[in-house]
């Protein structure tokens, strides 16, 4: 991009503000392919988990690359931040394991779950109602859920890494080290914790990138016949045609779609406010100008993320690279929507990848454990000290890998604090929503327990 052009660099100015927010369209375009380059382990990633549904390989790793480029530029354009949307990690695992798996909906109907959810995150957004549900869900247990989902994500990580299998004595137990598989996923785990120790914000991709060459290197992956292709053909298979939003409006799905809700709302807004807080944004008041803007740019992409065939789409805290590159507004979300476009004519190398080996998938693997790392980091949040706050973040976190469920530990989490909370005599600690979200949970699992 030219930026001697005046009539482009007005144009700019008007839509993006640049030289306001103290940016350049150069450094704009730096941030844009470094976000880029540190969230495009989703595009391999996602298509893996969401396979393990039954959805068509070919089909999800379209609809990753899809969505991610539409929340994206949305954001972009609406909202103006330089924030990039793609398929979140741990929404992809409830939806493929709690969803799916646990709970048996097909994926066909947790699309649409996961389409009424945006809707309704939408509706929230619009009204101002958000803003009550974060009021009343305590602090220690959204921290105790992100931990929980890095607990579970890092789980999944092992053992699609081939290093944890299953065992009938012990449930589970360390796989043989010696497998094409599991030698791959250390060799790839090594080199991402070893850029990551050294704080470089691209070590997912890099280590993924580097496992791919050598698997290829070494026959544990065949070469696909093109490693580009015109993306035609594959949008035809975009898993979205087949979503199920009737079905998706069954009374049973309520629990599953408000979990997913819960997370969403939580999630978004703390990546947004974290970057925010690096990029400057926020005011000395502590409030992040256009939020709610940002907010319907990440439900808007939730939606279209369902309509395209993905699991649900939100903020990427990756973001963060392309802001320590210097970006500071939306144009650098519009040019990593074009990179997550452009990706779209390397589908036939990400399937090949996705597809894994002997059973696995060992160059995905990594990234999984890495995203885990970071996410259980959230435990340091949370007052120890107070019985009351510890238990039933502590009970919510451990249930989720230990029940496969994230629902489960979520739900056993909110009635062990209200329980807690009363028993303490704290009752004014216990907003009434919660209360009552409390006890609809404890005849949810009475009524049916499985």
């Amino acid at each position: 991009m030219n930026e001697r052009d005046p009539k482009s660099g007005e144009l700019l100015e008007r839509i993006f503000h640049v030289r306001a927010a103290g940016s350049t369209p150069a450094r704009e375009v730096l941030g844009g392919i470094a976000t880029f380059l540190t969230l495009a382990y989703i595009l391999f990633v996602n298509p893996a988990i969401l396979a393990a549904t039954g959805m068509p390989l070919a089909g999800a790793v379209v609809a990753t690359a899809l969505s991610a480029a539409f929340a994206t530029l949305v954001m972009g354009l609406f909202a103006n931040y330089p924030v990039a949307l793609a398929p979140g990690m741990g929404l992809n695992a409830f939806f493929a394991f709690g969803l799916c798996a646990a709970a048996g909906v097909p994926w066909q109907t947790a699309l649409g779950i996961v389409f009424w959810t945006g809707i309704t995150f939408l509706a929230l957004t619009l009204t101002g109602a958000r803003a009550v549900l974060v009021r009343a869900i305590p602090r220690s247990l959204t921290h105790a859920g992100a931990a929980g989902i890095g607990l579970f994500i890092a789980l999944l990580g092992f053992k699609q890494g081939a290093i944890v299998v299953a065992d009938p004595n012990t449930l589970l137990t360390l796989g043989p080290l010696d497998s094409r598989a599991a030698l791959l996923a250390l060799l790839g785990l090594a080199i991402t914790l070893a850029l990551f120790a050294r704080k470089m914000s691209t070590a997912v991709f890099w280590g993924l990138a580097v496992t791919t060459v050598v698997a290829f290197a070494t026959g544990a992956l065949e070469l696909p016949a093109r490693l580009w292709a015109w993306p035609g053909a594959a949008l035809s298979a975009l898993p979205g045609r087949e979503i199920d939003l009737l079905g998706a409006l069954d009374v049973r799905y309520l629990p599953l779609a408000l979990t997913m809700l819960f997370f969403a709302l939580f999630d978004t807004l703390g990546t947004l406010l974290a970057i925010g807080h690096q990029a400057g944004l926020v005011k000395p008041d502590g409030e992040l100008p256009r939020l709610e803007r940002a907010l319907t740019a990440d439900a808007a992409g939730m939606v279209g993320g369902a309509l395209f065939g993905t699991s649900a789409v939100t903020s990427y805290i990756e973001s963060g690279a392309g802001v320590a590159s210097g970006a500071r507004t939306g144009l650098a979300s519009v040019v990593t929507s074009a990179c997550l476009l452009g990706s779209l004519f390397f589908a036939p190398l990400v399937e090949v990848v996705g597809k894994g080996i002997d059973g696995a998938s060992p160059i995905t693997a990594p990234a999984l454990i890495l995203v885990g790392v970071m996410m259980v980091g959230a435990v340091r949040e949370i007052d120890w000290r107070d019985p009351t706050e510890a238990a039933p973040a502590f009970i919510a976190m451990a249930l989720m890998p230990f029940t496969f469920h994230i629902a489960h530990g979520l739900a056993a989490g909110i009635v062990v604090y209200v329980l807690v909370k009363l028993a303490a005599g704290r009752t004014r600690e216990v907003h009434p929503l919660l209360g009552v979200l409390a006890i609809l949970i404890a005849l949810r699992y009475a009524l049916l327990p499985a």
